[in-house]
Protein backbone atom coordinates (compact mmCIF):
# COMPACT_ATOMS: atom_id res chain seq x y z
CA UNK A 1 0.00 0.00 0.00
CA UNK A 2 1.47 3.17 -0.66
CA UNK A 3 2.39 5.15 2.16
CA UNK A 4 0.72 8.24 2.15
CA UNK A 5 -2.24 5.62 2.60
CA UNK A 6 -1.21 3.89 4.77
CA UNK A 7 -1.12 7.13 7.02
CA UNK A 8 -3.54 9.07 5.95
CA UNK A 9 -1.67 11.97 4.95
CA UNK A 10 -3.38 15.16 3.82
CA UNK A 11 -1.52 17.78 2.12
CA UNK A 12 -2.80 21.48 1.66
CA UNK A 13 -1.19 25.14 1.55
CA UNK A 14 1.17 26.03 -0.50
CA UNK A 15 2.03 22.98 -3.10
CA UNK A 16 5.64 25.35 -3.87
CA UNK A 17 5.58 26.58 -0.14
CA UNK A 18 8.36 24.68 1.89
CA UNK A 19 7.26 21.90 3.47
CA UNK A 20 5.75 21.60 7.20
CA UNK A 21 4.62 18.52 8.80
CA UNK A 22 2.56 17.90 12.12
CA UNK A 23 2.92 14.89 14.05
CA UNK A 24 0.38 14.25 17.06
CA UNK A 25 1.23 12.82 20.02
CA UNK A 26 0.57 9.66 22.07
CA UNK A 27 -3.51 8.46 21.73
CA UNK A 28 -3.85 11.31 19.50
CA UNK A 29 -3.94 11.94 15.83
CA UNK A 30 -3.36 14.52 13.17
CA UNK A 31 -7.18 15.87 14.01
CA UNK A 32 -5.66 17.43 17.41
CA UNK A 33 -3.45 20.49 14.71
CA UNK A 34 -6.57 21.48 12.99
CA UNK A 35 -6.56 24.68 15.66
CA UNK A 36 -2.66 25.65 14.18
CA UNK A 37 -1.69 23.57 11.11
CA UNK A 38 -4.09 26.19 9.21
CA UNK A 39 -2.38 29.53 10.21
CA UNK A 40 0.88 28.05 8.24
CA UNK A 41 -1.24 27.66 4.75
CA UNK A 42 -0.82 30.88 3.13
CA UNK A 43 3.17 30.24 3.36
CA UNK A 44 3.84 26.44 3.54
CA UNK A 45 3.09 22.78 2.30
CA UNK A 46 1.27 21.79 4.98
CA UNK A 47 1.83 17.91 5.84
CA UNK A 48 -0.58 16.11 8.23
CA UNK A 49 -0.46 12.56 8.34
CA UNK A 50 -1.53 9.36 11.58
CA UNK A 51 1.34 7.41 13.24
CA UNK A 52 0.86 3.79 12.82
CA UNK A 53 -2.54 2.97 14.49
CA UNK A 54 -3.76 5.72 15.06
CA UNK A 55 -6.52 8.27 13.46
CA UNK A 56 -7.37 7.28 9.58
CA UNK A 57 -4.20 5.23 9.45
CA UNK A 58 -4.90 1.87 7.82
CA UNK A 59 -4.77 -1.01 10.48
CA UNK A 60 -2.32 -2.85 8.71
CA UNK A 61 0.27 -0.18 8.89
CA UNK A 62 1.04 -0.59 12.68
CA UNK A 63 3.76 -3.32 12.90
CA UNK A 64 4.60 -4.98 16.18
CA UNK A 65 8.55 -5.11 15.40
CA UNK A 66 8.70 -2.24 13.92
CA UNK A 67 7.00 -0.06 16.34
CA UNK A 68 8.44 -1.42 18.97
CA UNK A 69 10.73 2.02 19.35
CA UNK A 70 10.75 5.37 18.57
CA UNK A 71 13.11 4.52 15.54
CA UNK A 72 9.87 2.35 14.03
CA UNK A 73 8.11 5.99 13.78
CA UNK A 74 10.45 7.89 12.48
CA UNK A 75 11.34 5.81 10.07
CA UNK A 76 7.47 6.04 9.08
CA UNK A 77 8.50 9.56 9.20
CA UNK A 78 11.01 9.12 6.83
CA UNK A 79 9.02 7.57 4.42
CA UNK A 80 6.30 9.95 4.10
CA UNK A 81 9.00 12.67 3.73
CA UNK A 82 10.69 10.62 0.72
CA UNK A 83 7.20 10.15 -0.54
CA UNK A 84 6.81 13.67 -0.94
CA UNK A 85 10.06 14.75 -1.54
CA UNK A 86 10.41 16.76 1.70
CA UNK A 87 13.98 18.42 1.86
CA UNK A 88 14.88 21.09 4.25
CA UNK A 89 11.52 21.11 5.58
CA UNK A 90 10.02 21.95 8.97
CA UNK A 91 9.16 19.15 11.49
CA UNK A 92 6.36 20.07 15.04
CA UNK A 93 5.67 17.33 17.18
CA UNK A 94 3.58 17.05 19.76
CA UNK A 95 4.88 15.50 23.02
CA UNK A 96 6.14 11.63 22.27
CA UNK A 97 6.50 12.86 18.33
CA UNK A 98 8.73 15.53 19.29
CA UNK A 99 11.75 12.51 20.28
CA UNK A 100 10.47 10.98 17.11
CA UNK A 101 11.55 14.28 14.82
CA UNK A 102 14.65 14.07 16.43
CA UNK A 103 15.55 10.83 15.44
CA UNK A 104 14.78 11.48 12.20
CA UNK A 105 16.37 14.75 11.94
CA UNK A 106 19.36 12.33 13.27
CA UNK A 107 19.04 9.77 10.60
CA UNK A 108 18.67 11.72 7.79
CA UNK A 109 19.28 15.58 8.65
CA UNK A 110 18.52 17.19 5.39
CA UNK A 111 14.87 16.26 5.39
CA UNK A 112 14.20 19.43 8.21
CA UNK A 113 15.73 22.68 8.47
CA UNK A 114 14.10 22.93 11.43
CA UNK A 115 12.21 21.35 14.02
CA UNK A 116 9.70 22.89 16.51
CA UNK A 117 9.01 20.23 20.08
CA UNK A 118 5.69 20.85 21.65
CA UNK A 119 5.97 19.51 25.38
CA UNK A 120 8.61 17.10 24.59
CA UNK A 121 9.84 14.77 26.94
CA UNK A 122 13.70 12.41 26.33
CA UNK A 123 12.50 10.49 29.16
CA UNK A 124 9.73 10.39 31.28
CA UNK A 125 11.58 8.20 34.29
CA UNK A 126 13.20 9.95 37.05
CA UNK A 127 16.97 9.27 36.99
CA UNK A 128 19.74 10.12 39.13
CA UNK A 129 20.14 13.89 38.44
CA UNK A 130 17.92 14.19 36.15
CA UNK A 131 13.13 14.52 37.05
CA UNK A 132 11.27 13.41 34.44
CA UNK A 133 8.01 13.86 36.52
CA UNK A 134 7.73 9.64 37.40
CA UNK A 135 9.17 6.83 38.78
CA UNK A 136 9.41 3.71 37.77
CA UNK A 137 6.13 2.66 39.47
CA UNK A 138 4.39 5.21 38.16
CA UNK A 139 4.83 4.03 34.81
CA UNK A 140 4.72 0.65 35.56
CA UNK A 141 0.93 1.83 37.22
CA UNK A 142 0.15 3.53 34.35
CA UNK A 143 0.94 0.58 31.72
CA UNK A 144 -1.30 -1.79 34.52
CA UNK A 145 -3.78 0.66 33.72
CA UNK A 146 -4.04 0.46 30.54
CA UNK A 147 -4.14 -3.68 30.70
CA UNK A 148 -6.84 -3.59 33.00
CA UNK A 149 -8.68 -0.76 32.44
CA UNK A 150 -8.61 0.83 29.10
CA UNK A 151 -11.46 3.25 28.96
CA UNK A 152 -10.89 3.74 32.29
CA UNK A 153 -7.75 5.03 32.19
CA UNK A 154 -8.49 7.45 29.33
CA UNK A 155 -11.47 9.25 31.50
CA UNK A 156 -9.40 9.17 34.28
CA UNK A 157 -6.04 10.32 32.99
CA UNK A 158 -7.61 13.44 30.18
CA UNK A 159 -8.09 15.40 32.79
CA UNK A 160 -4.70 15.36 34.24
CA UNK A 161 -2.94 15.75 30.30
CA UNK A 162 -5.54 18.58 29.58
CA UNK A 163 -5.62 20.62 32.95
CA UNK A 164 -7.68 23.21 31.66
CA UNK A 165 -10.51 22.26 34.49
CA UNK A 166 -12.69 24.85 33.25
CA UNK A 167 -13.08 23.90 29.86
CA UNK A 168 -14.66 20.40 30.22
CA UNK A 169 -14.59 19.91 26.21
CA UNK A 170 -11.32 19.49 25.81
CA UNK A 171 -11.04 16.56 28.54
CA UNK A 172 -13.81 15.18 26.54
CA UNK A 173 -12.05 15.73 23.35
CA UNK A 174 -9.06 13.99 24.61
CA UNK A 175 -11.20 10.98 26.22
CA UNK A 176 -12.90 10.25 23.34
CA UNK A 177 -9.51 10.32 21.13
CA UNK A 178 -7.96 7.89 23.67
CA UNK A 179 -11.03 5.90 23.21
CA UNK A 180 -11.16 5.84 19.79
CA UNK A 181 -7.52 3.78 19.03
CA UNK A 182 -6.86 0.43 19.42
CA UNK A 183 -6.45 -0.55 22.79
CA UNK A 184 -3.35 -3.39 21.86
CA UNK A 185 -1.50 -0.85 19.88
CA UNK A 186 -2.27 2.05 22.51
CA UNK A 187 -0.94 -0.18 25.43
CA UNK A 188 2.63 -0.89 23.43
CA UNK A 189 2.46 2.89 22.21
CA UNK A 190 2.61 3.72 25.54
CA UNK A 191 5.20 1.69 26.86
CA UNK A 192 7.65 2.61 24.10
CA UNK A 193 7.00 5.92 24.93
CA UNK A 194 6.92 6.02 28.40
CA UNK A 195 9.95 4.03 28.77
CA UNK A 196 12.18 5.41 26.21
CA UNK A 197 15.19 7.71 26.80
CA UNK A 198 16.50 9.72 24.54
CA UNK A 199 18.29 11.85 26.30
CA UNK A 200 21.76 10.56 24.88
CA UNK A 201 20.75 11.48 21.50
CA UNK A 202 19.68 15.64 22.19
CA UNK A 203 23.44 16.60 21.98
CA UNK A 204 23.77 15.18 18.48
CA UNK A 205 20.78 16.81 16.98
CA UNK A 206 22.50 20.24 15.30
CA UNK A 207 19.17 21.07 13.57
CA UNK A 208 17.51 24.68 15.10
CA UNK A 209 14.98 23.56 17.59
CA UNK A 210 12.29 25.43 19.21
CA UNK A 211 10.84 24.38 22.40
CA UNK A 212 7.73 25.16 23.64
CA UNK A 213 6.97 24.40 27.04
CA UNK A 214 3.62 24.37 29.32
CA UNK A 215 3.13 25.65 33.10
CA UNK A 216 1.31 23.28 34.95
CA UNK A 217 2.30 20.08 32.66
CA UNK A 218 2.30 16.66 34.47
CA UNK A 219 3.45 14.89 31.88
CA UNK A 220 6.41 17.19 30.68
CA UNK A 221 7.28 19.46 33.88
CA UNK A 222 8.94 22.92 33.08
CA UNK A 223 12.55 21.23 34.13
CA UNK A 224 11.97 18.76 31.34
CA UNK A 225 11.54 21.47 28.79
CA UNK A 226 14.56 23.31 30.25
CA UNK A 227 16.83 20.40 30.20
CA UNK A 228 16.02 19.65 26.32
CA UNK A 229 16.94 23.00 25.43
CA UNK A 230 19.87 23.02 27.80
CA UNK A 231 21.08 19.94 26.12
CA UNK A 232 20.58 20.61 22.79
CA UNK A 233 23.27 22.41 20.39
CA UNK A 234 20.91 24.73 18.72
CA UNK A 235 18.09 25.11 20.64
CA UNK A 236 15.30 27.83 22.36
CA UNK A 237 13.07 27.75 24.85
CA UNK A 238 9.58 29.66 24.80
CA UNK A 239 7.93 29.09 27.90
CA UNK A 240 3.92 29.41 27.57
CA UNK A 241 1.15 30.60 29.98
CA UNK A 242 -0.82 27.76 28.63
CA UNK A 243 -1.66 25.45 31.10
CA UNK A 244 -1.40 21.46 30.60
CA UNK A 245 0.05 19.04 27.86
CA UNK A 246 -1.72 19.77 25.14
CA UNK A 247 -1.40 23.83 24.09
CA UNK A 248 -2.01 22.64 20.66
CA UNK A 249 -5.66 22.10 21.64
CA UNK A 250 -5.84 24.83 24.75
CA UNK A 251 -3.80 27.36 23.90
CA UNK A 252 -3.56 27.72 19.74
CA UNK A 253 -3.46 31.08 18.99
CA UNK A 254 -0.65 31.39 21.55
CA UNK A 255 1.07 28.70 20.40
CA UNK A 256 1.15 29.65 16.42
CA UNK A 257 2.29 32.69 18.07
CA UNK A 258 5.26 31.26 19.32
CA UNK A 259 6.17 29.24 16.38
CA UNK A 260 5.09 31.78 13.38
CA UNK A 261 8.69 33.54 14.16
CA UNK A 262 10.39 30.65 14.01
CA UNK A 263 9.68 28.89 10.94
CA UNK A 264 9.22 32.05 9.48
CA UNK A 265 12.92 32.85 10.10
CA UNK A 266 13.38 34.68 12.47
CA UNK A 267 14.85 33.20 15.99
CA UNK A 268 12.37 33.41 18.67
CA UNK A 269 12.86 35.64 21.76
CA UNK A 270 13.90 32.67 24.28
CA UNK A 271 11.59 34.01 28.04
Amino acid sequence: MDVLTRHHVRVTGRPDGRTMMFAHGFGCDQHMWRFVAPAFEDDFRVVLFDHAGAGGSDPKAYDERRHSSLEGYARDVLDICAALDVADGVFVGHSVSSMIGALAALAEPERFGRLVMVSPSPRYIDDTGYVGGFSESDIRELLDSLDSNYLGWSSAMAPVIMANDDRPELQEELTDSFCRADPAIARRFAEVTFTSDNRADLPRVGTPTLVLQCTQDAIAPVTVGQYVAATMPNASLVMLEATGHCPNLSAPEETVAAIAPFVRGCDPVAR
